[in-house]
C-alpha cells in the first residue's frame, strides 16, 4: 500500500492507533493482513479503496466491542455485504445490533429474541427454515437486515416508524431514538 494511501486512512484511526503509528512508521502487520483480507474477500463493496477506508474507520470505532482484529474484520465485512444486500446503510445496521445485543453474537432477550440483531424464533417457522441457527452471524444479520427493510419498505422510509415495528413497539419512539442517537453518536460517517 501506498505511503500517502496510509496517510490519507490516518484521519478516520482512532487516538490509540495513531500513538502507536507515530512510534513506528509501519503500520501494524496483523491490522494490514485482516483489512487485506477482508477487502479481497468482500462483494459489497465497489471500490476497494472505499473498502480501506470504510473497514479501517469502522475496525477502529468497533475496537472496544469486538478485540479480536480478525474476528472483527470478518464481522464488518459480513455486516457491509449483508447490509448492502438488503439496501440497507451498514453504519445504521451496526447501530441497531449495538443496542439490540451490544454486539454479543449469543444474546437472548428476555422475550426470546436471538444474536446480534435479536432475531425472534418464530421468524424461522413462518418461512419453513425450522432448522436455521439464529446464533450464526451471517444467518442472523441475513435475517435482520431483511426484516428491517421490509419494514422500512413498508413505512416509505420513514426510519422511525420502521425501527419501531422491528422493535415490535410501533406508536412509540423510544427504541426508534436509542438507535437514530447511538448512529449519530458512534456510527456516522460523513465521507
Amino acid at each position: 500500500m501506498p505511503a500517502l494511501c496510509l496517510l490519507l486512512l490516518l484521519p478516520v484511526i482512532s487516538p490509540h492507533a495513531l500513538a502507536d503509528a507515530a512510534v513506528s512508521a509501519e503500520p501494524d502487520p496483523g491490522l494490514l493482513a485482516e483489512l487485506k483480507a477482508a477487502v479481497n474477500s468482500t462483494d459489497s463493496f465497489t471500490d476497494k479503496y472505499d473498502a480501506q477506508v470504510w473497514l479501517v474507520d469502522m475496525s477502529a470505532r468497533m475496537e472496544r466491542h469486538m478485540p479480536d482484529a480478525k474476528k472483527r474484520m470478518a464481522f464488518l465485512t459480513l455486516v457491509h455485504r449483508e447490509a448492502t444486500r438488503a439496501g440497507l446503510s451498514p453504519e445504521l445496521v451496526l447501530s441497531v445490533i449495538q443496542v439490540e445485543s451490544a454486539f454479543d453474537r449469543f444474546a437472548i432477550s428476555r422475550v426470546g429474541a436471538r444474536g446480534y440483531m435479536q432475531i425472534m424464533p418464530f421468524w424461522k417457522n413462518e418461512i419453513g427454515r425450522d432448522d436455521d441457527n439464529l446464533m450464526h452471524a451471517e444467518t442472523n444479520l441475513r435475517y435482520g437486515c431483511t426484516i428491517l427493510k421490509h419494514y422500512l419498505d413498508r413505512e416509505k422510509g420513514d426510519w422511525i416508524r420502521a425501527l419501531a415495528r422491528y422493535n415490535g413497539s410501533l406508536g412509540r419512539t423510544k427504541y426508534p431514538e436509542k438507535v437514530m442517537m447511538t448512529w449519530e453518536r458512534y456510527w456516522f460517517v460523513n465521507y
